[in-house]
């Protein structure tokens, strides 16, 4: 019913406080419906930014790849010609590829490579940045085949197919959140016993490497040079990751280079980039561009895996499923620079493949005898039986004729 001594405009509103039901308050569910909306909305901003910091860090390790694979071509074109020129060579100890602008045009790439690589860190975890690392062994190999003439065979391809395939299996499943969010976070975790044991290992491995095996065993086995740099490589990253943290944190309003811990992850930084750079370069001089970036990227993921759960432990918040689809995932990449290793110097092609098939024939006395059939590429068949001879020598005789 209209008030007709009511002061209000046609336009305004009178609401009155609802009164409260007998044996009841009205003030504390609100108070909770407010809190709980709340969290809600803090807990999916939460989750966006992980969400987005994930696909930035994945944008950057990918680009990180590119010029990291690429790199390697450059610093080898660049040590070959040095190779032509100077008689000290790298894998002897010499320095003169710091003259040819074919290395630095490599070393460019990798430091931006190195530099993309470094930004990922401090917005993806560890665990699947240096994994997607295989996609430089697959663009290095390619380039290598392309560029440096190196041989890419069949199953140098699938291993390619298969560091791909096990790249995004690694990238769905793993971690979306950082463990670490704070320099006072990783000071503690820095001097967990685990990891202190850790660091005394890494540092004793590198040591007898550098001044016992590298003398000794460096210009006949690629694994000595490449497990110096694979375990000071586990240093490089946990540092990088540390920095990226106090570089995050000074951007949203504390200083983080004010904290001494700061400066001295960039100090272990820059030291074991250098050793790493050295003995990297002594490894690609000596030996194949092809064998020493597989092996490389093998042992220097494990290396900085095992830093990663030790240090972050990042796998503590994933389910099951998804550390044993993390896992799997790096198995297949393995497996697939395995191939890309193995069989390098095979002339195995789709149609050596097709060109070459094996039939068990019943002969006349109910002996069975191999019979291998041997396709040229104008179509002609031949047919050898095998008479005390294997597979092998028939393939070599063919070839040879």
């Amino acid at each position: 019913m209209l008030d007709l001594n009511s002061t209000a405009t046609p336009t305004e509103q009178v609401f009155e406080e609802p009164m409260p039901l007998h044996g009841s308050t009205l003030s504390p569910d609100l108070n909770t419906t407010v809190n709980t909306t709340g969290n809600m909305t803090s807990d999916y901003e939460h989750k966006l930014q992980d969400m987005r910091d994930f696909y930035i860090g994945l944008s950057l390790a990918i680009s990180s790849s590119i010029f990291i694979g690429s790199s390697f071509i450059f610093k080898k074109l660049g040590l070959l010609r040095l190779a032509k020129h100077q008689s000290t060579r790298a894998g002897q100890g010499g320095y003169g590829y710091l003259k040819e602008w074919m290395w630095w045009a490599g070393m460019i790439l990798m430091i931006v490579g190195e530099f993309a690589n470094f930004a990922a860190y401090a917005f993806a975890p560890a665990t699947l940045v240096t994994p997607l690392g295989a996609l430089s062994v697959l663009i290095s190999a390619v380039l290598a085949s392309r560029v440096l003439k190196e041989h890419l065979n069949l199953l140098g391809k699938v291993g390619c197919l298969l560091c791909i395939l096990g790249s995004t299996v690694m990238v769905i499943h793993s971690p979306k959140e950082q463990e670490v969010g704070s320099m006072e976070a990783l000071k503690e975790k820095l001097i967990e016993p685990m990891f202190i044991v850790f660091g005394v290992v890494v540092i004793l491995a590198a040591c007898i490497g550098i001044f016992y095996f590298a003398p000794r065993y460096g210009n006949k086995n690629p694994l000595v040079y490449i497990t110096i740099c694979s375990v000071l490589g586990s240093f490089t990253v946990m540092g990088c990751k540390g920095v990226g943290v106090a570089i995050k944190e000074t951007f949203r309003g504390r200083n983080e280079f004010t904290n001494y811990l700061t400066y001295l992850l960039l100090l272990v930084v820059v030291i074991c980039i250098l050793i790493q750079l050295n003995y990297l370069n002594r490894a690609l001089d000596t030996f194949n561009t092809a064998v020493v970036t597989p092996i490389y990227y093998v042992f220097f993921t494990s290396a900085v895996i095992a830093a990663s759960l030790i240090l972050y432990k990042e796998f503590g918040n994933m389910e099951v499923m998804d550390i044993v689809g993390n896992m799997c995932g790096f198995l297949t990449i393995i497996s697939g620079i395995f191939l890309l290793n193995a069989f390098k110097d095979q002339n195995i092609s789709i149609s050596t493949v097709a060109s070459v098939r094996k039939e068990a024939v019943s002969s006349s006395n109910g002996e069975l005898r191999n019979v291998t059939t041997y396709d040229n590429f104008n179509g002609d068949q031949e047919s050898l039986l095998t008479s005390g001879q294997n597979d092998e020598q028939l393939l070599s005789e063919y070839h040879h004729q």
